[in-house]
C-alpha cells in the first residue's frame, strides 16, 4: 500500500537528483525538500486532485491530467511537473484518492 510519505520521498529524491543532474551537486539544498508535503483534501474539492507544499510554497494539481488548479511551487514547481509524467506517479497517487475514498465510507 502506497503512503503519503512514499510520494512525498520519491518527489523529494525526483527534485534533487534533477537539480543535480543539471547543477552543481554540491549547489542543491537538500534541506529545503526535507518538509515537502503532499495531501489531499476531499472537503475542498471533490475531483481527484494533490496538494504539494515545497517550503512556503504550496499549489494543487489535478490528477486526471496534472493541470494545475491553484496555488503556485515557483522555481520547483517544472520538476514537479515531469515528476507527475514518471512511470507510476498517477497511479501511486490515485490509490491513495482512492483509500481515501475507501476510509471516508468506513467512516460513515
Amino acid at each position: 500500500m502506497t503512503t503519503f510519505k512514499d510520494v512525498e520521498d520519491k518527489l523529494k529524491n525526483f527534485i534533487i537528483q534533477e537539480q543535480s543532474d543539471a547543477h552543481n551537486a554540491r549547489n542543491v539544498n537538500q534541506a529545503k525538500y526535507n518538509n515537502i508535503k503532499i495531501w489531499m483534501d476531499r472537503a475542498r474539492n471533490p475531483i481527484p486532485h494533490v496538494f504539494i507544499r515545497i517550503s512556503i510554497s504550496e499549489a494543487s494539481y489535478s490528477l486526471n491530467d496534472f493541470s494545475k488548479i491553484n496555488g503556485g511551487l515557483g522555481y520547483e514547481e517544472r520538476f514537479v511537473i515531469k515528476w507527475f509524467g514518471r512511470y507510476g506517479i498517477k497511479e501511486k497517487l490515485m490509490e491513495l484518492w482512492n483509500s481515501s475514498e475507501k476510509n471516508k465510507e468506513e467512516e460513515k
